[in-house]
């Protein structure tokens, strides 16, 4: 997650001990503190949202609300479950980001779009 190596763990708890000295014990207790604090409060919002929401939202979870999600669910999933009812497994998938254009090539164009 972090990608911090040995030697840089080493190097923080020194640091660490250098600066808190004796109240390191004390600050470590209070950052774990802090950090439950802030965990019951962020499942304390969810539950107060799912409760605000009513039963018809029972399963609704967070990555739900992430717009890329969304869409990808009730827009592409469809499209992609419709083509495989139809017999084509190897139709093409939507992808979440198209390929960038190069420096001097146009964009596609579609005249039956348009």
């Amino acid at each position: 997650m972090f990608d911090i190596g040995f030697f840089e763990m080493v190097a923080l708890a020194v640091v660490a001990l250098l600066i808190f000295g004796e109240r390191l014990p004390e600050a470590a207790a209070n950052a774990g503190r802090l950090l439950r604090q802030l965990r019951q409060m962020a499942a304390g919002a969810r539950r107060d949202l799912t409760d605000g929401l009513g039963p018809e939202f029972e399963e609704l979870r967070m990555s739900d609300l992430n717009p890329r999600t969304f869409v990808r669910k009730h827009l592409l999933d469809p499209i992609d479950s419709e083509l495989e009812d139809l017999g084509e497994p190897d139709a093409p998938r939507h992808k979440a980001s198209p390929r960038p254009l190069g420096q001097r090539e146009r964009p596609p164009y579609d005249a039956d779009a348009t």
